[in-house]
């Protein structure tokens, strides 16, 4: 007796997505590990955005970056408002970090990653690429347990209350950054202690949302609005909250945000602000971290990766490891 099932199309192309993304951070993933530790951090950069552009142009999609390498003639490839996918298929918003933490593949140190996210058409933030604050916790508090414009020492012991711990039990990952001290500061006075991490901020943001086995309860700083878009759609797949403003600190960065879109100069964003509808996340490892292993090349020639892929309409997580023996798609010659 067989079994005949049916899957409606939009569900079966949106499954077929969720795969495709997977391959396009391989691509850029595998193309940037090729210059780990040469301390080259724009050619690495570069190797990983061709990648993923000539990826993302084979999918069946109108794709619009939105979040992406720079803007206008800044960067040659995946610039905000470029147009991606075969022009067939859903509308979709695109979000990408073809190599988040330039330095620390530069370096050949843990935690960098080729990054994208995917949404439904006109439903990501368009954020110009300035710094945003940023602060994040992972899922099942009350929301407003935390606030952008507390304290850090008051968000601390906000949430230690709510975890039902001292606030000596809590621990916040900060970027490693001189703009930062009154941050780490007030967050130490508490008595709860600072992981510091020196690049790579879409990763620390995720860290939140498994505090058990990250050992992180809350992300606190300024860092890219790029990444905090991309870390709002992975925080929209696995739970989580996060609140972000936009530092337009002069006039040029008002009047671009405001091309964009951006009416309140000085709103705070929650995650449904910054990623509305069905979203797609991936980001596979470059170098090994705590999120996700880094690319492996075998002496046999197979290429082994690591990506988890997200999908908030499911709320599923999947860490696909795979192992490349046609390795002509890497176009690595």
């Amino acid at each position: 007796m067989s079994t005949h099932i049916s899957v409606p199309p939009q569900m079966l192309l949106e499954r077929i997505l969720t795969l495709e993304i997977v391959r396009v951070t391989e691509r850029a993933a595998v193309s940037a590990a090729r210059l780990r530790g040469h301390g080259q951090e724009k050619a690495a950069d570069q190797a990983a955005v061709d990648a993923m552009r000539r990826e993302l142009n084979k999918l069946p999609i109108e794709g619009t970056i939105v979040i992406g390498e720079g803007e206008r003639d800044e960067a040659p490839m995946l610039f905000i408002g470029e147009k991606v996918g075969i022009n067939a298929g859903p509308r979709v918003d695109i979000a990408v970090d073809p190599l988040e933490g330039t330095t620390l593949c530069a370096k050949n140190m843990p935690g960098a990653i080729a990054t994208m996210a995917m949404a439904d058409g006109g439903t990501l933030l368009h954020a110009p690429d300035v710094y945003m604050q940023k602060l994040a916790i992972g899922p099942g508090y009350a929301k407003g347990v935390v606030e952008l414009d507390a304290s850090p020492a008051d968000n601390v012991r906000s949430l230690a209350k709510a975890k039902g711990v001292a606030p000596e039990a809590i621990t916040v990952l900060v970027l490693d950054r001189p703009r930062h001290a009154d941050i780490i500061s007030s967050v130490r006075s508490t008595g709860a202690a600072v992981r510091l991490i020196t690049d790579g901020d879409v990763a620390g943001v995720i860290h939140c949302a498994d505090p058990d086995n990250t050992g992180v309860d809350m992300y606190l700083g300024t860092g890219g609005a790029p990444e905090g878009v991309l870390a709002a759609v992975a925080l929209r797949c696995i739970g989580g909250q996060m609140q972000c403003r936009l530092i337009l600190d002069s006039e040029e960065k008002r009047e671009r945000a405001a091309k964009m879109g951006v009416n309140d100069p000085k709103m705070i964003y929650g995650i449904e602000d910054m990623a509305k509808g069905d979203c797609l996340f991936a980001a596979t490892g470059v170098t090994t971290g705590s999120l996700l292993s880094g690319v492996k090349f075998r002496k046999d020639g197979v290429i082994e990766t690591e990506t988890v892929v997200m999908r908030s309409v499911t709320g599923t997580v999947r860490y696909i490891k795979a192992e490349h023996r046609e390795l002509a798609k890497f176009h690595l010659d």
